[in-house]
């Protein structure tokens, strides 16, 4: 066992051969009871030692396919959820800090889940960081402009990975780690995450690299869209009085946003439950915020991979029946004009399997890609930002899901030999595992403050407006200028 003492205790963790492991480390007061729906508080200090071989308890969600193929046990919840779990190389030593943020379209997922084990990167020398933050109505309903004595209630979920960076800056050096030279980094709502995390005054000076996978600052809510939602979900919940929400049981929050969820997934992959610029936590939209240089001074990787939304398409029907007619209401819809609309699907329906294909590329671009791409411009040419796309396609459903959303997770963590991986990405053979090295060296040298330039890697430009550099990581790594520009060109001056 190893010990370590923290600004509130000492903690009880793991050992292994390797190095040691600290789990269910608590960064926050419990938010239950009359913290319920109210910012994150310090933890209360604790006598003896404490054990941290457990994982704690994940925040309360619906069960999702994704977090279950991921190995998420989601009857493990509980509102007291704010955890989070260190695996370090050593107790000594002054090493980079990587600080994982999990996805799950801020409704479902856990630092814990087995696919996130930081195992790998404290092996290989880095401090490695996961956490859990409160999801949907609980971590995300906007009340401000509903009843008083809940500013902030609508950015819960950010305003808790704030109190965990904090707890990293003020703990980490007793891990070994270096408290000056943390990095976040996260895939989907955590890549959301961190994008909002980039333009939040409070976030300031708590990380100094930012990797974000599929996810960029395009989902943030403005006050109307975020109270219309509020106000959707406390009509599903039943209360007339705001300080009935205190005494529901938690399942009941679970079960509004079902509702709320079921009526609006979907419609253009807009998520109910995400931040909001409420004005004085989020004081505007990060995308502003960071034009305006809020993000000066933090290297960033940013990209997504080729076929995001082949996932989602294999899940919702509708893609599937969709027809030419439908394609072209949606794309009319989406760009305002029918003539725009016809250009665009246009664009994208060389090699597509049909309708609902050409909407599942358009989706792609417009959920993720142009997002990603729009962050670093709002970086400008001046900033350290470093473009990718991940471009390996898993076999899988007959090759159906392409290089589809999340699959490069299991790369990034060299996880491809865990437990039910190869159901998702196929069987791993010799270049999967090389591109698995790749990732995650890439990864661990931009958090060290190096070049992520690794060997067998030719050289990774800055990403400008000019060059547009972006690095394809697939089985054959190389280096391209402007892919697909044509079509990101179409989305000038779209929304």
């Amino acid at each position: 066992m190893a010990i370590v003492d923290t600004a509130t205790g000492k903690i009880e963790g793991l050992e292994h051969d390797d190095h040691f492991e600290f789990r269910g480390v608590p960064y926050s007061a419990p938010p239950v009871g009359p913290r319920r729906l109210r910012p994150p508080e310090a933890v209360e200090p604790w006598d003896g030692t404490r054990s941290a071989t457990e994982y704690g308890p994940i925040a309360h969600q619906m069960i999702s396919p994704i977090e279950q193929f991921q190995g998420l046990d989601v009857s493990q919840a509980s509102e007291d959820c704010l955890y989070l779990n260190v695996w370090t190389p050593g107790l000594d030593g002054n090493r980079p800090v990587m600080v994982w943020i999990h996805g799950g379209a801020f409704i479902g997922g856990a630092g814990s889940a087995p696919w996130y084990s930081g195992a790998g990167f404290a092996r290989a020398g880095t401090v490695f960081v996961s956490l859990n933050y409160r999801l949907g109505a609980l971590g995300f309903l906007h009340l401000d402009d509903i009843g008083d004595g809940y500013t902030g209630a609508g950015n819960l979920g950010i305003l808790d990975q704030v109190a965990a960076l904090r707890w990293v800056r003020d703990n980490i050096a007793a891990f070994g780690g270096d408290p000056d030279n943390v990095t976040v980094f996260g895939e989907s709502a955590g890549a959301m995450s961190i994008g909002t995390l980039l333009g939040m005054p409070e976030a300031k000076g708590l990380f100094r690299n930012a990797i974000l996978q599929s996810g960029a600052t395009a989902h943030v809510h403005d006050p109307d869209a975020a109270t219309l939602i509020a106000r959707e979900t406390i009509d599903a919940l039943g209360v007339d009085d705001l300080t009935e929400l205190e005494g529901l049981p938690a399942e009941e929050f679970v079960r509004a946003q079902s509702q709320v969820l079921a009526k609006h997934w979907g419609k253009g992959f807009d998520l109910p439950f995400q931040p909001v610029a409420d004005g004085t936590t989020i004081p505007q939209q990060p995308l502003d915020a960071i034009r305006a240089g809020s993000s000066d001074g933090v290297r960033v990787i940013a990209g997504t991979t080729a076929d995001e939304m082949k996932l989602f398409a294999m899940i919702d029907q509708t893609y599937s029946t969709m027809d030419h007619d439908g394609l072209l209401a949606r794309a009319t819809e989406l760009f305002g004009s029918d003539e725009l609309a016809h250009e665009v699907i246009g664009l994208y329906t060389e090699d597509a399997t049909g309708p609902g294909d050409v909407w599942a590329r358009i989706q792609t671009d417009r959920v993720f890609r142009i997002p990603a791409v729009r962050l670093a411009e709002a970086r400008g040419d001046d900033a350290e930002t470093y473009m990718y796309r991940f471009d390996f396609a898993t076999p899988i459903a007959g090759g159906a899901l392409g290089s589809c959303h999340a699959l490069d997770v299991p790369f990034v963590f060299q996880s491809l030999d865990r437990p039910g991986v190869s159901a998702f990405v196929g069987d791993v053979d010799d270049g999967m595992r090389a591109l698995a090295a790749t990732m995650s060296e890439a990864w661990r040298r931009f958090a060290a403050g190096d070049s992520p330039v690794v060997s067998g890697m030719p050289e990774w430009p800055l990403y400008t407006s000019e060059e547009r550099a972006v690095m394809i990581l697939g089985r054959d790594v190389h280096l391209e200028h402007d892919p697909m520009g044509e079509h990101r060109a179409a989305w000038d001056g779209i929304r």
